[in-house]
């Protein structure tokens, strides 16, 4: 800036102004250069001390003038004007008030600076008049600059603030469903214990009269603890409460689509029935996406969902789809609900993923669990 405001001064100078020059105008020589220097370097400093900035800009300026070189237009001193404005304008009343007088002196100064000289104030009325309109502008324009950045400034806080307030609920969402799904794994884990127990008085009873019997026996303790150790290792990291609202039957998700549909839900469902060895924390995980998946079909959608629901090898796959009527930055049809983090986080525990977005007009739920295998492709 401060470069810009030299060269500019220069040219200035250099053609002698923007008009026909008077007769007293000085040509430009080295005692104008170094004066024009001293007017633009204090620009350098504006931001760190812009009131010596200024004085020293104004006062070089002021020198140009009276010395009669033809500065039509002081570019330095009203840079400098602008920056004290920017820093002063919201300060304190006596210190905001010195720099708004400091600022608007300029042409009086140089009115006095003039009738020193001899010249006569009163034919150059219009311009010193344009110049005094132009520096009360510059402070104006200072001024509405500060509160600017202060409302900027204050809508970033504002931002911030509700990111944080977002991320903190998103949180304590999370949590909360880390809290339900550590009771699945209390009550998945009590559930083992007792098979593995009737497995094992079983296995001891049968281990003479009928080894076959034994054998099986062993064989189903050993199935249970390896996928209550799978439960275990997925979802221990969660914390206990009782919220009393465990489904009897984890893989009964016929029984919830009928509930939905006798609540006047229309759904078209593809549901093929779990196989026997999926593990009680997957099929848990499973009913509870596809619950919140509905509940959030009947609630925000037209009425009518499309729900799939396929057992692999080593995973599961719920898809669940349905019109969505509302705008897509509408918080229902969004990614941010707060049933659809609860499911994610069900999903991420399990080490799979959950995607929920709107694709091609329709809502779409699209969520993989793994899980250790057993189920015939």
């Amino acid at each position: 800036m401060a470069g810009l405001a030299f060269a500019a001064t220069l040219a200035i100078l250099a053609t002698r102004g923007f008009g026909t020059p008077g007769p007293a105008a000085r040509h430009l020589d080295v005692l104008g250069v170094a004066v024009a220097l001293l007017s633009a370097a204090p620009l350098i400093a504006r931001r760190r001390l812009p009131g010596t900035a200024f004085l020293i800009s104004a006062a070089a300026s002021v020198l140009l003038l009276a010395l009669h070189y033809p500065l039509d237009a002081p570019l330095s001193a009203a840079t400098a004007a602008y920056a004290v404005a920017v820093a002063y304008s919201g300060k304190a009343q006596a210190r905001r008030l010195s720099a708004m007088v400091a600022v608007n002196a300029f042409v009086p100064v140089l009115a006095l600076a003039y009738a020193s000289t001899g010249v006569r104030v009163w034919d150059l009325a219009t311009e010193l008049l344009a110049w005094q309109a132009v520096f009360a502008g510059v402070w104006i324009a200072g001024d509405r600059s500060r509160l600017r950045a202060l409302r900027l400034a204050e809508a970033q806080a504002t931002a911030r603030r509700i990111e944080a307030d977002a991320e903190r609920e998103r949180r304590l969402i999370a949590a909360h469903e880390r809290t339900r799904i550590a009771r699945e794994l209390h009550d998945s884990a009590g559930h083992a214990i007792n098979v593995i127990l009737v497995q094992a008085g079983a296995a001891r009873l049968l281990h003479r009269s009928n080894p076959p019997g034994s054998r099986e026996a062993i064989e189903t303790i050993e199935r249970v603890a390896r996928d209550t150790i799978g439960d275990i290792d997925r979802l221990v990291r969660a914390l206990r409460d009782d919220d009393g609202d465990i489904p009897a039957d984890p893989g009964a998700l016929d029984e919830l689509v009928e509930r939905h549909r006798e609540g006047g839900l229309t759904i078209t469902a593809d549901l093929p029935g779990p196989p026997p060895h999926l593990p009680r924390g997957v099929a848990w995980a499973a009913y509870r996406i596809l619950q919140e998946a509905l509940t959030n079909a009947a609630r925000h959608g037209p009425g009518s969902a499309d729900v799939a629901v396929r057992f692999h090898h080593r995973r599961v796959e719920i898809d669940v789809s349905n019109p969505a009527p509302r705008p897509p930055g509408s918080r229902p049809a969004g990614r941010g609900g707060h049933g659809i983090i609860g499911m994610r986080e069900r999903a991420t525990l399990l080490g799979g993923s959950l995607d929920a977005g709107l694709v091609q007009g329709r809502f779409r739920l699209y969520a993989v669990l793994p899980h250790g295998g057993g189920v015939p492709a």
